[in-house]
């Protein structure tokens, strides 16, 4: 083998460990205790009164706080009568990953159809624990395109990267929740502490979008398509040899222990799931859910391209946003927290400066990111990317509007503030198209992963969604990048030396 294709193989390994940030915790349970669910509650009787808007309109509420985004997770799960489909990037076995599989197992309990689809590369869980959850009568768990990460150690991966590299790195990117075929939540968050504002030393600023009535039935049929696909394999094939416990009646106590806890949430996410009952009141009469008859889920196909363009090719989603950005008029405001551009999208943002299109892009900053294989390659192109005549903003790891953003959980009870880096995947245009979704503004995104963005049509939206950009491009929570500054000295000589030497990466599979 090529050895500089040997170390490609290890880089591309090593990315994807890095570029969707991932932790694991220590369980230590000494007790449980009851939690409080209304038994007299539904999500039927909830969505009662709103049924009949759910079946000609879209509703849209903008989830943009990692606390939100969580409790109305877990009411979800509390409230489901019939199923919940889950599609993830990244299910990790910390905190918050150990909680979510504690409602996922009691609603299972109920009777609720529990299918999980989970992409094979970040994986971080043990087959046991894998087959363990698998082996509930009402819970189902496929892996995506496996053979890169269960079950593998490092040669074995080395081999699966080198004997087929352009499929080992199709990867399913998509994020969806759907519950009762009805609701649906989809965007940047994975499930990890990170996401929540639950990780002690980095969090994340992400944004979902909760979608209700008539666009979701376009989400069911995606993670149909999905689950169905041949890439798409039942845990339990991938295994010759299945753990003893999966009919020991007591194999999911460890875990009930766990999330019941209070030792294992912070005092006021114990206050909020205690009050889970008025989350989805709160949520419908909060002023923000806009309903519209101009929503449209857009996802890519599983293995996203046919490969007759090598590692190019493209799919559905990134057609949609080429088309979104050739049709604005006045602004496109963008998110994202890797912008690694080809030629087609420096052309792109270049004949959008030409016809008088304002455009302005948030990412990390080498000092928030988590990837500096990413940031290496935007690094070398940044200056290129500033004579298209875009606006360049890099967010900065202490921005004050993480104050607001985050819960406030975590800030109250440590003596330091973590890291806060962006994963928000968003972009608002002309004032009134939203975009939100899994699309990272990379080649892997455009090409390798599959992905899927909701674009809402809806004034209401793009203003709320607008209003918070505009807090995140102000100093005090970026620096704005000219061709005379940028904030790379501001980490420690070891970080720019690292990010330096992955300049001998291809932009391909960043």
């Amino acid at each position: 083998m090529n050895i500089k294709y040997f170390y490609l193989i290890l880089f591309t390994l090593f990315i994807f460990s890095c570029k969707e940030k991932n932790s694991t915790s220590t369980t230590n349970n000494n007790y449980c205790q009851n939690i409080k669910r209304d038994s007299s509650m539904s999500l039927s009787s909830a969505l009662e009164e709103i049924q009949p808007l759910m079946k000609k309109k879209t509703g849209v509420y903008v989830l943009e706080d990692g606390g939100t985004a969580m409790v109305t997770r877990a009411w979800l799960c509390e409230y489901a009568e019939k199923s919940i489909d889950i599609q993830y990037f990244i299910f990790s076995t910390d905190n918050i990953g150990l909680i979510a599989c504690d409602y996922l197992v009691r609603a299972a309990d109920r009777g609720v159809k529990v299918r999980l689809l989970i992409d094979d590369i970040m994986v971080d869980a043990g087959f046991n624990d894998i087959l363990t959850l698998d082996s509930h009568k009402n819970i189902e768990i496929k892996i995506y395109n496996p053979g890169v990460n269960l079950g593998k150690n490092l040669f074995q991966k080395i081999g699966k990267f080198a004997s087929d590299f352009r499929s080992a790195n199709q990867r399913m990117h998509n994020k969806t929740f759907i519950v009762d075929n009805q609701v649906v939540i989809s965007g940047g968050r994975n499930i990890a502490d990170e996401y929540f504002d639950y990780d002690h030393t980095y969090n994340f600023r992400d944004r979902d979008v909760l979608l209700l009535g008539k666009e979701t039935k376009k989400v069911n049929a995606s993670f149909k398509t999905f689950w169905e696909s041949t890439l798409s394999i039942s845990a339990t094939k991938l295994v010759t040899e299945l753990p003893n416990n999966l009919t020991d009646k007591n194999r999911f106590s460890k875990l009930h222990e766990y999330a019941c806890n209070p030792e294992n949430f912070w005092p006021q996410v114990r206050s909020k799931i205690e009050n889970l009952p008025q989350t989805f009141a709160d949520l419908k009469n909060s002023g923000n859910l806009v309903w519209t008859d101009s929503v449209s889920f857009v996802s890519d196909f599983p293995g996203k391209n046919d490969g007759e363009s090598g590692l190019g090719g493209g799919g559905i989603t990134t057609s949609k946003l080429i088309k979104l950005v050739k049709n604005a008029k006045h602004t496109i405001n963008i998110q994202t927290p890797y912008l690694i551009t080809s030629d087609l999208s420096k052309n792109l943002f270049r004949e959008a400066i030409k016809r008088g299109v304002k455009v302005r892009v948030l990412t990390n900053s080498l000092a928030s990111t988590d990837n500096v294989e990413a940031f290496s390659s935007y690094q070398t192109d940044r200056k290129k990317l500033l004579q298209t005549g875009i606006r360049i903003f890099e967010f900065r790891p202490d921005a004050k509007e993480r104050l607001k953003i985050m819960t406030g959980d975590l800030q109250k009870e440590l003596d330091y503030k973590p890291i806060f880096g962006l994963h928000a995947k968003s972009m608002v245009v002309d004032g009134k198209t939203t975009v939100i979704g899994t699309f990272n503004l990379d080649p892997r995104s455009a090409n390798l992963n599959t992905e899927c963005i909701s674009i809402i049509h809806s004034k209401k939206i793009a203003d709320n969604v607008l209003k918070g950009m505009e807090e995140e491009f102000k100093p005090e929570n970026s620096w704005e990048i000219t061709m005379n500054f940028n904030p790379d000295s501001k980490v420690s000589a070891y970080k720019r030396v690292k990010t330096w030497t992955r300049k001998v990466l291809p932009k391909d599979i960043l």
